[in-house]
This record gives C-alpha cells, structure tokens and sequence, in this order.
C-alpha cells in the first residue's frame, strides 16, 4: 500500500520550488534552513528519487522535481479548497439538507416545512427525492439521502424512527354515492365496487390488501394513481370508491364534496415518521427540519 506524502513537506517543496532558495523558503515558511533541508531529504527518501539539484546558492529542480511540482500544487489546492468548503459548512445557514418523501408528504405536508426552513437556512442546499416507504427506505440504503418521510416500516435495518402522526385510513365516496346517504358502508357491497386507489407498489396499498385479506375480502377493479389529487376528482366523479386518510381530503370533506366513511368495525391505522440510520448525529439543519415536520403535523390530525 502505497503511504500518502506528508502536505507539510509539499508545501516546503513549492515554496523551495518558486523560491529557488532555502534561505527565502525557510524564511516564508517560518522555518530553519536545517528544518527545510531535512524536510526535502526525507521526501527524496520517501518518492525514493533525487527532486533538488544545488548550483551555488540556488535550487533547481530535476525531471522527476518538476515532475512531483504539477502533481503537488493540485494536491494541495485540493486540500485548500476542501478545508473551504469545510468552513463554508459550519457557517450558519449552510450545507445540505438531503430528504427522501412519499408524494403525499411532497404534496401536503412539505411545502409549508420548506418554507419555513429555507428562512432559517436561506443558504442550504436541498434535495427532495420522491418515493413511497419501500423507495425511502432503498434511498436511505444507497446514501441517497440522509432523513426518510416514511411509514413505519417493519425493517431489519438500524434505522431511528421519529413519530411525526398517527391517521387511519378510510372510504372516500362522492355525495351522490349510497353509501354516503346511508353514512357507513355495506359489508357485502364493499367487494363490489370499483377502487381507485394509490399506487400498487405503495406501503399503503399492501397495508389495504392485508386489512381486507382479514376480512376475508377481495376488492374490485382497481383503478391506481400515483397522484392522491387525481384520485379525488375521479372520486368527485363518482367513477369509484378510494381508501384514504381523512386528512388528506380535509378540504373536500369540508366543503362536503367528498364523505368519509369507516371501514368497519377495525380500524386500519399508519404511523407516520421520520427515519435515519441509527447512531447518525443530525446536523443542525435536520434538527430543524425533523422539528418543522412535528409542527407542520399537529396541524393535519
């Protein structure tokens, strides 16, 4: 394995190297002329080649000196441009912020977070990954991002859940449906309607199936949408029956452009929250964030 050089010695090499002199170089470098000396003889023992050739009072570079020259001078304006953007980090309202988020989070509950982060990190770079849980969870595993809006899922993985809210699930029917007059929905009709319903491959969707499995049920046609606002209008159109969390259709709930019903006697509930690897120290930035999502989710429930 080959040993890395010392940035110390570099740095006397350059300075030595534009100086052409020990005495201008150690006087740069606030050093003794012996310190220097000794300094270059044990980079030439260290690349095991000669770097410096001495004509009277100046210093000239051999082939394999102006060699190590063009590689020294990046190395060390790479260092100097990491330690950069090292500080840079640790000035207030700086770095990254790195989130992986379901739709539904991107289009009900993140807007608001983000607004209000970026007026306390006005300079922080953020990126928003969209995905269901099972994406989350995969981002959160490559290194993609560093927090996960997700919900809670059942994993092997060393990961923190941070509870944010708790909703349940429910049947969502336009005005004109039966069941809205009727207020609940009829056990035996339930497998005969027409679904509209998140995407397939969700969290939400298994969670759905494995409710009605125990209820010894299979339902209907399954119309899905990756887009919980198209899901509504269809609903509104009375072109189906969808399953979701009332507080997602608070507005058309409210307006009575949509009724909820139970499912039935069992609830079927979520647990939303925020994950990261275990043991990960949060930066000030995630702190903030991970607050502003319990905040934002007071106000959903």
């Amino acid at each position: 394995m080959t040993v890395p050089l010392d940035s110390r010695q570099l740095r006397a090499f350059i300075t030595l190297a534009r100086t052409g002199s020990f005495t201008l170089a150690a006087k740069e470098l606030f050093l003794s002329q012996s310190a220097v000396s000794h300094s270059m003889r044990a980079l030439e023992e260290e690349v095991g080649c000669r770097l410096l050739d001495r004509v009277g009072k100046k210093v000239l570079l051999t082939q394999a000196g102006e060699t190590l020259l063009h590689h020294a001078e990046k190395i060390l304006q790479e260092m100097s441009t990491a330690r950069g953007a090292l500080e840079q980090l640790g000035k207030w309202g700086r770095g990254r912020l790195r989130v992986g988020a379901s739709t539904t989070a991107c289009e009900y509950i993140l807007p608001a977070v983000l607004r209000k982060f970026k007026d306390e990190f006005p300079q922080s770079l953020i990126t928003i990954e969209p995905g269901d849980t099972f994406k989350g969870l995969e981002l959160l595993r490559s290194h993609r991002v560093d927090l996960a809006i997700v919900l809670e899922p059942n994993s092997d993985d060393p990961l923190d859940f941070h509870p944010l809210f708790s909703d349940e699930l429910a049947f969502i029917v336009g005005p004109e449906h039966p069941w809205a007059a009727a207020g609940q929905a009829a056990r035996d009709e339930i497998p005969k309607q027409n679904y509209i319903l998140y995407n397939k491959e969700s969290y939400t969707f298994r969670l759905i199936e494995q409710y009605f499995r125990a209820e010894e049920m299979v339902l209907n046609t399954v119309i899905e949408f990756g887009s919980m606002e198209a899901i509504k209008e269809l609903v509104k159109l009375g072109l189906g029956v969808s399953i979701i969390a009332r507080w997602i259709a608070a507005k058309e709930l409210q307006e009575k452009s949509l009724v909820a019903l139970p499912l039935g006697k069992r609830k079927l509930k979520r647990s939303w929250g925020i994950v990261h690897w275990r043991n990960r120290r949060l930066t000030l930035a995630e702190e903030t964030f991970l607050a502003l999502c319990k905040s934002a989710a007071t106000t959903l429930v």
